[in-house]
């Protein structure tokens, strides 16, 4: 009984509507800069998966080496 919720008439009268809000020089440089957007936050999620971060015990380790190298 559950059906898809957005079915394309309701995308069609989702556009009419955007389009009188908006009008339609203001459109595609709306959607130029959600383009970009969702580029620059796929790119940053993606840097923050694959950046290396130290085990736990390696980290505390390099903070009581530096905490020693500080006392001195």
């Amino acid at each position: 009984m559950l059906r898809n919720a957005l079915e394309p008439w309701h995308l069609a009268i989702l556009l009419i509507v955007c389009l009188l809000v908006f009008g339609s020089k203001r459109l595609p440089d709306m959607a130029r800069g959600v383009g970009k957007s969702l580029r620059i936050l796929k790119a940053e999620t993606r840097a923050l998966r694959t950046e290396e971060q130290p085990p736990p015990k390696a980290a505390a380790r390099a903070e009581e080496t530096a905490r020693a190298e500080e006392t001195a």
